[in-house]
């Protein structure tokens, strides 16, 4: 199967993913959230960084439930064009940007 190049949305998505997955795993090692969501350490490093843009649904819910977050929230953070951006130290500003 030939996998189409992504979007520039979609990279930009999967990078604001990784930023979230970073914010919410705040001091958890990778290791320990990579093992807790059944998903190898790489993978989860792949997905913070960026390089895999577009992760299996699964993939994410496993470690969003492991990290404490509603599939809403990942849904509604990286779906925002700027989302990340004005509380990207801040290791639940997911939470932060819908409270406000």
């Amino acid at each position: 199967m030939v996998r189409l190049p992504l979007t520039p949305e979609e990279v930009a998505r999967g990078q604001r993913l990784g930023a979230l997955l970073r914010r919410a795993r705040g001091k958890r090692s990778m290791l320990d959230v990579a093992l807790a969501a059944r998903v190898s350490p790489e993978t989860l490093r792949k997905i913070e960084s960026g390089r895999v843009a577009t992760p299996a649904f699964p993939t994410i819910a496993a470690i969003a439930d492991v990290l404490g977050l509603s599939l809403d929230e990942v849904w509604a953070e990286i779906s925002r064009p700027d989302a990340g951006d004005a509380r990207a130290g801040s290791p639940h500003g997911a939470r932060e940007q819908l409270a406000s």
